[in-house]
């Protein structure tokens, strides 16, 4: 009890060291002669990212075929990704327009918290997608009683929750310190992993809040998603004939895709070893991470999906 109520004094102690008002963020370049070409192509990402998720939306609200617990977790999956996006892009096209990085001490936890909780959200929702999967799969006549619209709406509930409870848990971290070791943030975003680098609170409570974080919002949903596949391969490979088993693997490959990008991307920005630590190569993470991943998304279900596929054909020639 004594070794945590000295680091809790201690902690207490570092908060009136210093008053923070503001960070500075690290560009891609501060070559003049590539900031037009910066701000045309993240525009250009960040506007199809918004356009096709919209589309999706708008796919899967208007046909009555798609209004299944499977395609309302999509939907709920474009719109996080719109949020997602939208907490880090616009801010850098803004930068590259005033030539100016800074942002203030509340901009950047605002930034932080929104960023945790729609990476979160993410996170959570392919988590439930892949439990929708493995029960329509491998248990279809107990799929609409499993998956009621009761149900969907107390998993999206645990979600956002968690991913609130998440992001409360990263402001508390950083409202514990007003001391920094600088105020440089080597990356475009306030991204919360190098925000707790910077602080110099208690390092004990930075990793407890970096093995949390990372059990609960990276380990389980990894695991609930081998898990779910697992058993999902092990009923698809029952199936005698080999169009039953294509049939099956199709209405996984979209969300497969999706979560390989997601994680795959995820764990590069956050596993990179800090011997090999570079700040342009963490940007260029960060970007696929933040940027390409939900820009890509709408396209990986409508490519591989062809209820979505056929939707926004129809929609599309009605707006022709």
């Amino acid at each position: 009890m004594n070794f945590f109520l000295k680091r809790f004094s201690r902690i207490l102690r570092m908060q009136n060291l210093t008053h923070v008002s503001e960070f500075h963020l690290m560009g891609f370049s501060d070559d003049p002669d590539l900031q037009l070409v910066l701000f045309g192509n993240f525009l250009s990402m960040y506007m199809v990212s918004v356009l096709g998720n919209l589309l999706l939306i708008l796919a899967v609200s208007s046909d009555t075929h798609l209004h299944t617990p499977m395609y309302f977790f999509l939907s709920i999956l474009s719109l996080v990704d719109i949020c997602f996006t939208s907490t880090t892009v616009p801010k850098m096209i803004v930068d590259i327009l005033t030539h100016s990085r800074v942002i203030s001490y509340v901009g950047c936890l605002t930034q932080m918290s929104l960023f945790v909780l729609f990476c979160c959200m993410d996170d959570m929702l392919l988590t439930v997608m892949a439990y929708d999967r493995f029960v329509a799969i491998c248990h279809p006549l107990h799929y609409a009683v499993t998956m009621s619209a009761h149900r969907c709406a107390l998993l999206l509930l645990v979600s956002v929750f968690l991913s609130l409870g998440d992001s409360q848990l990263h402001n508390s971290a950083i409202f514990l310190s007003t001391c920094f070791k600088h105020m440089k943030i080597a990356n475009f975003f306030c991204d919360p992993s190098l925000l707790l680098k910077l602080s110099c609170s208690d390092p004990l409570l930075n990793t407890v809040v970096t093995y949390i974080a990372g059990v609960i919002f990276g380990f389980f949903p990894i695991l609930g998603i081998i898990f779910s596949y697992y058993k999902i391969v092990s009923s698809v490979l029952k199936i005698p004939s080999s169009e039953g088993r294509y049939k099956a693997f199709s209405t996984c490959s979209s969300h497969l895709s999706a979560v390989c990008l997601f994680y795959g991307t995820g764990l590069g920005m956050y596993l990179g070893s800090d011997g090999s630590y570079s700040p342009i190569r963490n940007m260029v993470a960060s970007l696929m991470y933040t940027v390409v991943t939900p820009m890509l998304n709408p396209f990986i279900y409508s490519l591989r999906n062809r209820d979505i596929s056929r939707t926004l054909k129809r929609i599309l020639s009605l707006r022709v």
